[in-house]
């Protein structure tokens, strides 16, 4: 890998330190001073031994000592790269002092629970739930890329295009929806946006003005109350139990302020894992309707539901246009893909796009052109058979362990669908002391404070394990039951 950038550094002979242990501190001090930044890829052992003039095997034993300190980590046939994990270490840029900018997400932060790497061979990473992209049928994959590029390209069709989308994605996308989900839609009701993400932040800026007031679950996806917030939102919250939102709470929340919207994530809570039951669904979207708010169901996982056929969307119901629909493919393929979208009226959908064209101009024409193959061909079907049936055994693998190994430390109900675990710790166990622990034991969970509106200690860790194998699950529960021993 050619890199534009030299790492310089200073070899004392006669400091009376191995040379390698002088490497590696120098490395750790750059870090600390911000000049190496996480995830930052670092000189080849070969390249750096030859700008330092010494054996490749000094440098061979500083990498390997930074590693072993988790300073470090190294991926099969990509190279050697500052530990993503660690804090972001800045310079302020008044007095020259060390600032971190801390990875616990606080109330105000805009959060992203997605910007993650894939576990390398010595961190085991329980991510919030995204998919294992080792899975994606790549030769499948390129082919429709291939496909997409070259039958454009001869037919002068990569100019601008509708902000909406790709009319044949949206076409397999209204197809699928109608088909699978139980909706009754159109193409003109189809907004294409890159990732759930930014259709909810498409839905916020063409529902929200300032200070207009929107609900979430106190326990919900930080990136979307952001979403809300950054468009002028006032943030209220309910709570949740077995049965979802508490509707009972939201009825008092209508009385009292006009609720221009509530972001609900009802198929699988995220971070709960809960389903909503068809009571609290009934109930709420009488409540849009009575009060006169917008929905907005985040259907971010709808395929991998294990225990039954997965409930139809609250958008497949008579809602009167007071459900805007979110849905991705990014959990399907991969979350480098970016292919979400919004469903919703024609008028709203309009708005949508006009946001887009402020934001965007368009989304990527090649992927959604490629996405659309795979749609129409049956590929991401089969793909999502293929794939339902590992997520489904990584799932049972991790219930299992989690009743031999972490029975005296938690409780958990087994989610019916989703790619993560809700964990509740029992009483007496400090989430920060095993966070901490966790991270010693080469492990990463995400504390539920992580969920939290506002931001307040919650006693529960959610484990994802849609993107760690087999072996990888083992090795992570048996490393988190040392943190529980050792805490």
């Amino acid at each position: 890998m050619l890199r534009s950038w030299n790492l310089n550094l200073t070899i004392t002979q006669t400091s009376g330190v191995s040379v390698y242990l002088q490497i590696a501190q120098q490395i750790m001090d750059e870090i600390q001073r911000g000049r190496l930044t996480p995830s930052t890829t670092m000189p080849g052992t070969r390249e750096l031994a030859e700008q330092l003039k010494v054996n490749r095997k000094t440098i061979v034993l500083a990498y390997d000592e930074l590693i072993a300190q988790g300073w470090l980590t190294t991926e099969s046939r990509r190279g050697t790269f500052v530990s993503a994990n660690l804090p972001r270490f800045t310079i302020a840029p008044t007095n020259n002092q060390l600032t971190v900018e801390s990875h616990i997400p606080t109330s105000n932060a805009t959060l992203s629970l997605t910007d993650y790497h894939p576990p390398s061979q010595h961190l085991i990473d329980f991510n919030d739930g995204i998919p294992d992209t080792r899975l994606i049928p790549f030769e499948i994959l390129s082919r429709a890329f291939r496909h997409a590029l070259l039958s454009p390209t001869k037919n002068n069709k990569l100019g601008y295009g509708d902000p909406k989308g790709m009319l044949a994605l949206r076409q397999a996308i209204v197809t699928m929806l109608n088909l699978e989900r139980g909706l009754n839609v159109n193409i003109d009701q189809i907004c294409i946006a890159r990732g759930s993400q930014m259709g909810i932040f498409l839905a916020a800026r063409a529902l929200i003005k300032p200070n207009d007031y929107v609900v979430v679950e106190n326990l919900s996806y930080p990136p979307a109350r952001e979403a809300f917030r950054t468009c002028g939102a006032k943030i209220l919250t309910v709570g949740l139990d077995k049965q979802g939102i508490d509707v009972i709470a939201l009825e008092k929340l209508c009385k009292k302020h006009a609720i221009r919207a509530i972001y609900v994530t009802p198929h699988h809570q995220f971070p709960t894992t809960v389903m909503m039951t068809a009571e609290r669904r009934l109930k709420l979207l009488m409540l849009a309707e009575q009060y006169g708010f917008f929905i907005v169901e985040d259907d971010y996982d709808h395929e991998f539901h294990f225990s039954h056929h997965p409930v139809f969307p609250l958008a497949s119901t008579n809602h009167h246009n007071h459900v805007i629909y979110v849905g991705s493919l990014s959990k399907v393929l991969a979350p480098g893909l970016r292919v979400g979208y919004l469903v919703a009226s024609k008028e709203f959908i309009n708005q949508c796009a006009n946001e887009v064209m402020i934001i965007d101009r368009q989304g990527n024409s090649i992927t959604e052109l490629a996405v659309a193959e795979l749609m129409a061909s049956g590929e991401i079907k089969r793909h999502i058979r293929r794939t339902f049936k590992i997520y489904n055994e990584r799932r049972n693998l991790l219930i299992e362990m989690i009743h031999t190994h972490l029975r005296e430390f938690v409780n958990f109900d087994a989610p019916n669908g989703g790619l993560a675990i809700w964990l509740r710790l029992n009483a007496g166990i400090d989430i920060n002391d095993l966070v901490n622990a966790t991270l010693l034991e080469q492990v990463r969970i995400l504390p539920g404070a992580t969920f939290s509106e506002p931001a307040e200690e919650i006693q529960a860790i959610r484990l994802g394990f849609g993107s760690l194998d087999i072996t990888e699950l083992e090795t992570g529960i048996l490393r988190l039951k040392k943190a529980f021993t050792k805490r």
